[in-house]
């Protein structure tokens, strides 16, 4: 019975608002909307959001094994092409920050895997992890210069805080409680992962490769 209930309240939730925020771009996962999140692993529900965006050549695209719901495109034309390609190069410049950012957490950390949605990120932790090793200090200052933070300070401090600042706004990160430092890594940091992988399978090149011919560009 109460199984029952729980799909049914699934059901209920609005598509609307659903439909609205995958048309803004958002990625649905259960980080960042829960409701939003159980209401599009629901057949039904799913299948009358897809069966709206169909009509405006629009279509539910998923990534992290269905994990991460966001808007793709039912159909490719010229226009929507040029679409695609202008996302995909905004996805590729700030790859190599992204990179650099993912590969300083999981070192200052001593995490063995790279962070993946739902994991939570304690800023002073990390922060103090980082102060506290030259080498880490070096890789925050370099990546906090990229494009993508537009850092101009030299305190660690202020840098740390712009870079995790911006990656809210980016929507890699939620920050649950405003009175505490502790961020939650969101789905699409798994989206972007799938992107590294096309891109390294299409492109042939390591990432290395590429944040050794990128770093010019994207530095400030």
């Amino acid at each position: 019975m109460s199984a029952m209930n729980e799909s049914n309240q699934t059901v209920l939730v609005g598509t609307g608002a659903i439909i609205e925020l995958l048309l803004k771009g958002e990625f649905i996962c259960r980080t960042t909307n829960e409701d939003g999140w159980r209401a599009l692993k629901n057949n039904s529900t799913r299948e009358r959001v897809e069966a709206y965006l169909n009509q405006i050549n629009r279509t539910v695209a998923s990534a992290a094994e269905g994990d991460v719901f966001f808007c793709g495109y039912l159909q490719l034309g010229e226009s929507e092409r040029k679409v695609i390609s202008s996302q995909f190069k905004d996805i590729c410049q700030a790859l190599i920050p992204m990179v650099e950012w993912l590969v300083l957490v999981q070192e200052a950390s001593g995490q063995d895997a790279p962070l993946s949605e739902g994991a939570p990120v304690r800023l002073t932790e990390l922060q103090s992890r980082i102060e506290d090793t030259p080498a880490f200090r070096e890789q925050l200052a370099k990546l906090s210069q990229y494009r993508l933070f537009g850092s101009t300070s030299t305190n660690s401090d202020a840098q740390i805080k712009l870079v995790f600042k911006r990656l809210v706004e980016l929507g890699y990160l939620v920050r649950p409680n405003v009175e505490k430092q502790i961020y939650i890594a969101t789905g699409k940091l798994d989206y972007l992962y799938e992107v590294i992988r096309f891109i390294d399978e299409t492109e042939g090149l390591s990432l290395e490769a590429q944040a050794e011919t990128a770093t010019q560009r994207d530095l400030l």
